[in-house]
């Protein structure tokens, strides 16, 4: 027993080793994105190391800044996000090792770059309120930088829990949670966020499990709103309908008056306090018979307050509620 249990140890150590040293050629893959310095119009060095990519835009007041998925050519973004944030100076840049940036992806690496890119986003646009959307492997970016970062709001697309625990559902006979080296543990970094926050799910996402999602969204200190796309996929939900209604209406322009702090209102029985930026916190599914204008359609076990309007009585005008 002892001389098969032996070899079959130390196969299994060896696999352990192997994956420890090359992981990070299972995690990123940035060979699908390559495309010239020369068709960029944006860069940013950092360390010594060039990131590159493109701006959506110019010239707008507010600004937001995209972090891609795994294999993204971000690129593929700026006509449909040039329409659906037409107030919005957009940052589209390439992970270090990804498109026509320098250098090679870490996890340290690539979230220093993206403070970095928020810290001159900032100075390019003074007194802006930054938004942020992170995609897939962008989401774990986004979620380290508004947890370093002030960040209004967050929109996260096909998100996952951490990293770690990722690679754990693929290689279930491995122990990946203590060989991880890059974890972008996004349960930790939203565990102290306060800002707006959407997250966008596939009903359909063969590459991030559900299960992770949900574990990230159970984590977040404050639910936050949920946008599922039943009939979309990792790769396809970027093409759908709802999911541009939904972010343009979570990213719309905001009057500054309204970071103002507001007055209770007061109904029968009850007082609901209105928060500045207030946003739904229901979910919402998109089934695959639903057409673009139909309006989403609530979960039930999900509940919101109802604040009763102030209303007038015609002989007293100067009475109010």
């Amino acid at each position: 027993m002892f001389w098969i249990a032996l070899p079959l140890s130390l196969v299994y150590l060896g696999a352990c080793g192997l994956m420890y040293v090359r992981q990070r050629e299972l995690v990123y893959c940035p060979q699908d994105t390559r495309v010239e310095a020369s068709q960029t119009d944006f860069s940013l060095v950092r360390e010594g190391v060039t990131l590159r990519g493109w701006v959506v835009n110019p010239g707008q007041a507010q600004a937001l800044v995209y972090f891609g998925g795994n294999s993204e050519p971000v690129q593929v973004n700026r006509e449909r996000f040039a329409r659906w944030f037409p107030r919005h100076t957009v940052y589209l840049v390439a992970y270090r090792g990804f498109g026509a940036s320098e250098g090679a992806p870490t996890e340290a690496g690539i979230t220093g770059d993206a403070l970095a890119l928020y810290d001159h986003v900032e100075q390019r646009h003074p007194g802006a309120h930054i938004d942020v959307i992170g995609r897939s492997l962008g989401s774990g970016v986004a979620a380290h930088v508004a947890a370093k970062r002030p960040v209004r709001r967050l929109a996260l697309v096909t998100p996952y829990d951490t990293l770690a625990d990722l690679g754990q559902a693929y290689y279930r006979w491995l122990p990946i949670r203590l060989l991880a080296r890059d974890r972008y543990d996004s349960i930790s970094h939203l565990s102290g966020y306060t800002g707006r926050l959407l997250v966008v799910r596939a009903g359909l996402d063969k590459v991030i499990p559900a299960a992770n999602t949900q574990r990230l969204i159970d984590s977040l200190p404050r639910p936050p709103q949920v946008l599922e796309l039943r009939s979309a996929d990792h790769s396809n939900i970027a093409s759908s309908p709802a999911l541009a209604r939904t972010l343009k209406t979570f990213f719309a322009p905001v009057d500054p008056s309204a970071s103002k702090p507001r007055p209770k209102l007061r109904g029968p029985g009850r007082q609901v306090q209105a928060p500045a930026f207030s946003n739904t916190t229901a979910q919402v599914r998109i089934t695959p018979g639903e057409k673009s204008h139909d309006q989403p359609r609530r979960l039930p076990e999900v509940r919101q307050a109802t604040v009763p309007r102030p209303h007038r009585e015609r002989s007293r005008p100067e009475q109010r509620q």
